[in-house]
C-alpha cells in the first residue's frame, strides 16, 4: 500500500470481493450495483492526477478526460470505483478496451468520440485524512457529500447503493445487463476498507443459453473444458464461450457422443487463449460440431462472446446446431 504522511500514493491494492451463490441477507449490509467495466482507483490531485487499474497499471494515458476531471475536482481525494464507456445508453466494454490501448493524440481523439465515466463507490482519502479505517457507512456518507458539495456531473457518477436486499435483487435480472449492470457487491456497513483483502461479497446475474461443442481440452472421450460455438449468417462456426471444467457426470455422458473432427474443421488452425486477456494458449482437440449443450453464464457478453468461463449444465439432444441462435451479424 502506498501511504505517507496522511496521503495515499499509487500503486494501492484495492479491497476485493469473493463470489457467492445467493444474496446475503442480514442486518448491517449494503448492496451496490456491480458494473461491467474496469475496476480503478482515482487519485484526484490538481498537480498529479492518477488513474490506477486493479493490478496497479497506470491507465491515465488512455483516459485524459478522467484525469482532467480528477485534476479539476477542487480538493484532494482518492476514490475507488469502476471505469466505463457508455454508448447509446449502455456500457460498451469493447469501446473501453479500445480506449485503454490509445495514447497521445489518439487518446484525446478517442476521449472526444467515446467519453468515459468514473462510477465512484468508495472514498479512501479526503483532504489530508485517509478514511480507510472508517466504517463503510461513514465513507459512503462522505462520498455522497463530495458529490453534493461539488455538484459533480459526468464524467463523474455515483454508484447506486441500497440496504434493501430485495431491491438489490433487481440487479440480478439479466435485463439489467442491457445497460451494463452485471450483479451486486455486498459490503458491511461497519466494515473498514482493507487494501488487498477479499472482504466483500459479489453475486453476478446469470442466464442460460445454448451452443454447439466445437472443440475440447483433454481426451475427446472424457473432455475437461468445452469450446462452444454458434454459426454466423454465412454458415461459419464462431467461438462464443469457453466452459469451466465440466462435471464428472456431464463428462461421462458427453464423451461417448463426441467424434474427433475430420479435415476441414474451421477451428483446426485456430489459437484459443485460456482466459480473457491472457496469452496462454489452450491445447484443444476439434470435434464434429454435432452436439448442443446448455450452459449457465454471467452477463459479461461482448460482440457475440461470453468473456468469463461458463458452466456447461446438460446436453440438448433435441436441438440441432442450426436451431440455436446465430452468431450476431457485425460482431468481430
Amino acid at each position: 500500500m502506498g501511504e505517507n504522511d496522511g496521503r495515499l500514493f499509487p500503486p494501492l491494492s484495492p479491497m476485493t470481493a469473493r463470489t457467492v451463490d445467493r444474496t446475503p441477507r442480514a442486518a448491517g449490509l449494503a448492496y451496490e450495483a456491480k458494473w461491467d467495466g474496469y475496476r480503478v482507483l482515482l487519485f484526484a490531485r490538481a498537480d498529479a492526477p492518477h488513474l490506477q487499474s486493479r493490478r496497479g497499471t497506470d491507465l491515465g494515458p488512455g483516459f485524459p478526460d478522467i484525469l482532467r476531471a480528477a485534476a479539476e475536482l477542487g480538493e484532494e481525494a482518492v476514490f475507488d470505483g469502476e471505469l466505463v464507456v457508455i454508448e447509446d445508453g449502455a456500457v460498451d466494454f469493447a469501446a473501453l478496451q479500445a480506449r485503454a490501448q490509445r495514447t497521445g493524440p489518439r487518446s484525446a481523439a478517442a476521449a472526444a468520440a467515446h467519453p468515459a465515466h468514473f462510477i465512484a463507490f468508495d472514498l479512501l482519502q479526503l483532504g489530508d485524512e485517509v478514511t480507510m479505517a472508517r466504517p463503510y457507512r461513514e465513507r459512503r456518507a462522505l462520498l455522497e457529500e463530495v458529490f453534493t458539495r461539488r455538484d459533480l456531473q459526468p464524467p463523474w457518477a455515483l454508484c447506486p447503493m441500497t440496504t434493501d436486499p430485495d431491491r438489490a435483487g433487481e440487479w440480478l435480472d439479466p435485463a439489467w445487463a442491457a445497460v451494463g449492470v452485471e450483479g451486486m457487491v455486498v459490503k458491511g456497513l461497519g466494515q473498514p476498507y482493507r487494501p488487498g483483502e477479499r472482504g466483500w461479497r459479489k453475486l453476478r446475474a446469470r442466464a442460460t443459453a445454448e451452443a454447439v461443442v466445437g472443440a475440447v481440452t483433454g481426451p475427446v472421450t472424457a473432455p475437461d473444458v468445452l469450446l462452444l460455438g454458434r454459426y454466423d449468417a454465412q454458415g461459419e462456426l464462431r467461438m462464443v464461450a469457453q466452459s469451466a471444467p465440466v462435471t464428472r457426470t456431464l463428462r461421462r455422458r458427453l464423451g461417448p457422443l463426441l467424434t474427433p473432427a475430420g479435415p476441414g474443421h474451421p477451428w483446426a488452425e485456430a489459437r484459443f487463449h485460456s482466459g480473457w486477456g491472457t496469452r496462454d494458449i489452450l491445447e484443444h482437440r476439434c470435434v464434429s460440431p454435432e452436439h448442443v449443450v446448455e450452459f449457465e453464464a454471467d452477463v459479461a457478453f461482448d460482440e457475440g462472446r461470453w468473456r468469463h468461463p461458463v458452466q456447461a449444465r446438460r446436453i440438448r439432444p433435441e436441438l440441432h446446431p442450426e436451431e440455436i441462435p446465430h452468431f450476431p451479424a457485425g460482431a468481430a
